[in-house]
Parts: C-alpha cells; sequence; structure tokens
C-alpha cells in the first residue's frame, strides 16, 4: 500500500472510531471529541490522579503520554514504568500483575486509569482494571479488534477503534490522545 492509501485507511478508521461511557453518549470521533475534553477537564480540575497503562507499543504510547498530560496539559500523572518496580512485580507476583500491584497502592477513588490495549485482552491490563474498580476509580481505555474485547466491556469510557491491524490502532490512540493533550494546552496554557 502507497502512503497514500495508508494515509486514506487510517483517516477512515478514524472517522469510525467509536467513543462511548457512562459519562457520554456514545458517537463517532468527531462528535464524541469535546464529550472527552470535558471529561479530562473535569480530571484535571479535580486534581486526580492519572495512570497510563500498555503493553509493548502501547507501553510506548503510555510512558509518552504520562510525559505529556503532565507537563503540557498540566494534570498529575504517576508513571507506571519503572523499571525496578516493574521487574520485583514481574518476578514477585508476575507479570500479569505489573500494573495492579501498583494501582492498589497508589490509586484513589478519584483517580483515572487510561489503558491502551489493541487487543483489548491482556491480563495485565484486565488486572488493573480490576484494581482500579476495586478503589471506585473510574478507567477510561482504547482498544480494537474484537468490539466485545475484555478491556472494553469492563471500561467506564471507551475509546474503540475498529480494525484488527495493529499499526492503525496504535496510530489512532496516540493520535486521540495526543489531540487530548494538545486540545488542553490550547485552552490552558503549558502545564509548566
Amino acid at each position: 500500500m502507497d502512503a497514500k492509501g495508508y494515509i486514506d485507511s487510517l483517516h477512515m478508521k478514524l472517522d469510525e472510531t467509536i467513543v462511548s461511557g457512562i459519562y457520554m453518549e456514545s458517537a463517532g470521533y468527531r462528535n464524541g471529541f469535546d464529550s472527552l475534553i470535558g471529561f479530562f477537564e473535569t480530571i484535571k480540575k479535580n486534581e486526580s490522579q492519572v495512570f497510563f497503562a500498555g503493553n509493548g507499543g502501547s507501553a510506548a504510547i503510555a510512558t509518552h503520554m504520562t510525559a505529556d498530560f503532565m507537563k503540557n496539559g498540566g494534570v498529575k500523572t504517576i508513571s507506571l514504568y519503572d523499571p525496578a518496580i516493574l521487574t520485583c512485580l514481574g518476578n514477585d507476583y508476575g507479570y500479569e500483575y505489573v500494573f495492579s500491584k501498583q494501582l492498589e497502592r497508589l490509586a484513589g477513588k478519584n483517580d483515572l486509569l487510561v489503558a491502551i490495549s489493541s487487543s483489548g485482552e491482556s491480563q495485565n491490563i484486565i488486572n488493573a482494571i480490576g484494581a482500579m474498580k476495586g478503589k471506585g476509580a473510574t478507567v477510561l481505555s482504547l482498544t480494537g479488534f474484537d468490539p466485545d474485547n475484555t478491556v472494553r466491556k469492563s471500561s467506564d469510557v471507551c475509546i474503540y477503534v475498529p480494525s484488527k491491524k495493529y499499526g492503525i490502532i496504535e496510530s489512532i490512540h496516540n493520535l486521540i490522545l495526543q489531540h487530548v493533550v494538545d486540545e488542553l494546552m490550547e485552552l490552558h496554557g503549558s502545564g509548566y
């Protein structure tokens, strides 16, 4: 596929992306974006802590957004990716608990987990959602593949990309989160 074809397919899947959840009506990305901004405005105003979690390419998005939402968006973010903590928890409890064990200690009722999982079936993300639900906290997820995936069904708010291609899904997840943080920066100036 040439560059134009790839960009066209990315644009098509972005238009088909669904934003839904308890805080907003189900809508396509264009119509759901204002609801997302309102959602993150509330998170920022309440000074809630925000945690980003993902694996592989989604982990790269998670660490990038942890920095951008803090620095540019002025949101309280906490990284779940300290190497000593990840390897300690992975060794002692198993990789499927590397996020949930941290969230059991760090998260509070008013906090938010942004769970990024292309498949929506990563066990460590599912366990992280369980830890947040145990605290009475909120979960926003970004998923793809099967529309009935476990992560999507377990989330309060979900951004679902109707694709089975990792590159398309991850690119759209990154684009949407970057769009949100850039809009927060436009509305409030840089966090620092």
